[in-house]
């Protein structure tokens, strides 16, 4: 936008001063030619007075000789005495011939240039030279150029543009994958501003990298550590005589170490790595149903080969049907192709979820029976570690409700 308002005022001024100037190139030219007509006029009429006519008339020109002027006088009009002057500047012999010029109306709408000078013989000449207002000629041609070379300008300008703000289009997507939780190596090129942003982004990566496996391998080991505590709590309920305390006992162990496996398997999703390769997804998906029996089924699509991330994909499908299959007894896997990839779907026969709390189940530790007495199995963190899997490497978790009531979790499988 600003270049094209750049280019506007450019052509507008260009035109308003080749406007200028082709008024006093008109008016110039007219001179000249007036001046030239006469003094070569002259010396024809002095050697062939029949011939003077035809020759010095032109397309531009028409010249004939009479006994008496055919303007008497000339017209009050500065234009006309500025041309006058000139004829006398161009040929300074004319200045004590008797010159009279005025215009004259002619087709179109245009004005000629008329006149008549005394001869040295004593004749008349009568000359007309046509079109005398018209300020365009040089002032088209100008601006017919001046037009392409503003569109040039901008052209180039907006090329210039692109390739200098490459960069910091290259940082807005690098900042959104970041934001998604991926890993991105930011070239550091461009502008001096440009290629230290890239740089602080680049080392900003490095220390959330750090901080994220630090916080994961601390909690991991902390998991560990705790494991010892539990393996005694273990031993210790064996020993217990009374079988409602030692079945409490077992339960509290029982949820502790679902607690620690559910944490662990969250906290390898903020660091796991993974290469891509070929996947076979309706295998992946049968994979991932396989040790739940008849409490799960697959539709395959056939011959839905992908090259992604299979451990990540692998273990966020496994969340889900895990989730299904707690919630709502049992898992329908549909793997299907649409316009923006494949689709792998998780439909459960559960209470669902309000369409209201999607976004909130993304949040680890949330459940929808927060404000009454925990009454289900799990800990929040199967869909949010499906979520956080998906986020970084590229792919989308997202749901729906079913026609049964259930929840429909689909995942469009990232690639590579």
């Amino acid at each position: 936008m600003v270049f094209l308002s750049l280019g506007v005022v450019q052509l507008v001024g260009s035109l308003l001063l080749y406007q200028a100037i082709d008024r006093q190139t008109l008016r110039a030219d007219h001179a000249r030619r007036i001046a030239e007509l006469i003094v070569v006029s002259d010396r024809i009429h002095a050697l062939h007075p029949d011939l003077a006519a035809p020759i010095m008339t032109t397309g531009h020109l028409k010249a004939e000789f009479a006994p008496a002027p055919a303007v008497s006088v000339t017209t009050d009009s500065d234009t006309l005495e500025r041309i006058a002057g000139q004829v006398i500047e161009w040929e300074p012999s004319l200045a004590a011939r008797q010159l009279h010029l005025a215009t004259s109306d002619a087709h179109g709408g245009k004005r000629d240039l008329v006149g008549s000078i005394r001869l040295a013989d004593g004749k008349w000449l009568n000359f007309r030279s046509r079109d005398i207002t018209s300020m365009w000629p040089i002032a088209l041609r100008a601006s017919v150029l001046m037009l392409c070379t503003a569109l040039a300008c901008i052209a180039i300008g907006l090329v210039a543009l692109r390739l200098l703000t490459n960069p910091l289009r290259r940082l807005t997507q690098a900042a959104d994958a970041i934001g998604h939780g991926q890993r991105v190596e930011i070239r550091e090129s461009g502008p001096e501003d440009l290629r230290d942003l890239a740089h602080s982004m680049n080392m900003m990566q490095e220390r959330i990298a750090r901080l994220l496996e630090d916080q994961a391998r601390s909690f991991e080991a902390i998991s560990h550590d705790l494991r010892t505590p539990l393996s005694r709590q273990q031993i210790a309920t064996d020993l217990i005589e009374d079988r409602e305390i030692a079945d409490i006992m077992q339960s509290s162990i029982n949820e502790m170490e679902g607690l620690l496996a559910s944490l662990q398997g969250y906290l390898r999703a903020q660091h796991l790595s993974s290469e891509p390769e070929p996947v076979d997804l309706d295998q992946l998906a049968a994979a991932a149903i396989a040790p739940y029996e008849d409490r799960a089924r697959l539709t395959p699509a056939g011959g839905a080969t992908v090259e992604t991330f299979p451990e990540p994909l692998s273990l966020a499908v496994g969340a889900l049907v895990e989730n299904a299959i707690r919630f709502g007894g049992r898992a329908d896997l549909t793997v299907r192709h649409e316009d923006r990839g494949w689709i792998i779907e998780v439909e459960d026969a559960g209470p669902g979820i309000p369409p209201g709390h999607f976004e909130d189940v993304l949040t680890p530790f949330f459940r929808l029976d927060e404000a009454r007495t925990r009454d289900t199995p799990g800990f929040g963190l199967g869909i949010p570690t499906a979520h956080r899997l998906m986020m970084r490497f590229g792919g989308q978790l997202s749901f729906a409700t079913s026609p049964c009531g259930g929840l429909i979790a689909r995942i469009r499988v990232p690639v590579a």
